[in-house]
């Protein structure tokens, strides 16, 4: 194996290899540990964000201007939430599950989920403490060690993380680096046991390379076009309204966002119109200016220069402006913003948008719909406002996806009794709740034959 280390910059990155070997040395120790041991180690990461909550939540402002209560939910509240469940239900998770042996009806056969051993998290920008925490609360529980890398593009919340991080474990257990692209590298270089990603489909595809070098499992959690679809007798009112609030979410930059919309023709207008309504009252003062404070700006000047690209080629072939349209480039703003006269030639219509951008598409029957989903990669969400049964029916059997809401947006990723994942190009594997526990183990088989 080559040494990562020797070709990044020194001080915190030459500690990569050392760190490694630290905790595959005591990977044995770590997964050996009971329940009870567990739960000590996850209340110890619980009361480090509790005791940081505050400067937690001023870095990710300083980093993202997201409003404080989008981010006290996301950034806090969920992360000590998900904390609280794993801790909570631990001692049934780790229960083996006792399988009615089949070959001799005294032998006995069991499946204990073991923890995979060195286990990698890369976190993203958009939720950077939250879709690390998470994570790494699974892995954990599990009984795995663990090297966390921290987004660059949010330095303010990485300081944070790594206080916190640093705080509840020992290196040997769960360690933490900041840095760049490169840090990243030569992490993906070393033979883990398990890779947590989240990000793009297009680092995705990185990350899984350099996973099979080492025949490390993979979990990738990544995004893609998620459709919403207006079904006729849908409350077009209701679905506008949904739709402003999930677009404002962090300036629709969320990997479950909704991307674009079908619609029929009769219907179009009444979304426009609501659509309007809704984001001049959550987001626009009297005198028509918006409240900044309240949604997030885009994260850099690159992800900006990416999203106006999209807008400007769309414009450029004929879509038009039917709510907002403003980008602001002085300090990254975009107005929440519906297209219509949309077509498939469109960059926007081809590349997940990432920002709060609606492309409208009107349609006249359901197959029409069905056929445009499935000629693309399969989304991370489709949603789908409905009240006919058999719609919701074709729709489901004839298409795949990460996971569906009906009638409403996000509440598939929100229900922690349930896998959260994608599927082929939005994603591999899944988690949250027990399935985030799965994820960090290995379901060993154990069959003790009778004595003779």
């Amino acid at each position: 194996m080559s040494n990562p280390a020797s070709r990044t910059a020194p001080g915190v990155f030459a500690d990569i290899n050392r760190v490694f070997a630290l905790q595959q040395a005591h990977q044995w120790e770590s997964k050996a540990t009971n329940a009870g041991q567990r739960k000590e180690k996850l209340r110890k990461l619980k009361a480090a964000v509790e005791a940081h909550g505050d400067e937690l939540i001023a870095a990710v402002k300083q980093d993202t201007r997201k409003p404080e209560n989008e981010i006290r939910v996301t950034e806090l509240l969920n992360v000590l939430g998900n904390i609280e469940r794993n801790i909570a239900n631990l001692d049934d998770w780790m229960k083996p599950v006792e399988v009615p042996a089949s070959l001799n009806k005294n032998d006995s056969a069991r499946i204990v989920y073991e923890a995979r051993g060195v286990c990698l998290i890369l976190g993203p920008w958009n939720f950077p403490f939250g879709l690390v925490v998470g994570p790494l609360a699974a892995a954990v529980a599990a009984g795995n060690c663990c090297m966390v890398k921290l987004t660059d593009l949010c330095p303010a919340t990485a300081r944070v993380a790594a206080t916190i991080i640093r705080e509840a474990f020992n290196e040997n257990e769960v360690a933490v680096f900041e840095g760049d692209v490169d840090v990243a590298t030569a992490l993906l270089e070393l033979p883990f046991s398990h890779i947590f990603f989240t990000g793009s489909t297009r680092v995705g595809k990185l990350v899984m390379a350099a996973a099979a070098k080492n025949l490390a499992s993979v979990t990738l959690e990544l995004g893609g076009k998620s459709p919403v679809i207006v079904d006729d007798g849908a409350d077009v009112k209701r679905v506008a309204g949904d739709l402003a609030a999930a677009k404002q979410f962090n300036g629709g930059q969320a990997c479950i966002s909704p991307d674009y919309v079908f619609v029929k023709e009769s219907q179009k207008g009444a979304l426009i119109e609501e659509f309007q309504a809704k984001v001049k009252q959550n987001l626009y003062r009297d005198d028509g200016s918006i409240r900044k404070e309240n949604i997030a700006q885009i994260v850099n000047d690159q992800n900006f220069a990416r999203i106006k690209a999209l807008f400007d080629d769309a414009i450029a072939k004929g879509a038009k402006v039917a709510v907002g349209g403003t980008l602001e480039q002085a300090d990254r703003t975009i107005h929440p913003t519906l297209l219509t006269d949309v077509t498939p030639d469109m960059q926007i219509m081809q590349e997940e948008i990432f920002a709060p951008i609606v492309p409208v598409v009107t349609y006249t029957n359901i197959d029409e719909v069905i056929g445009h989903i499935t000629g693309r990669g399969k989304p991370l969400a489709l949603y789908l406002y409905s009240n006919n049964q058999s719609t919701i029916d074709k729709v489901l059997s004839r298409t795949s996806s990460g996971g569906v809401t009906i009638n409403g947006f996000f509440s598939h990723y929100l229900e922690n009794q349930l896998p959260f994942g994608g599927v082929n190009q939005s994603g591999m594997g899944s988690y949250h709740g027990v399935f985030g526990f799965k994820a960090f183990s290995h379901e060993r088989a154990i069959y003790v034959q009778e004595s003779r």
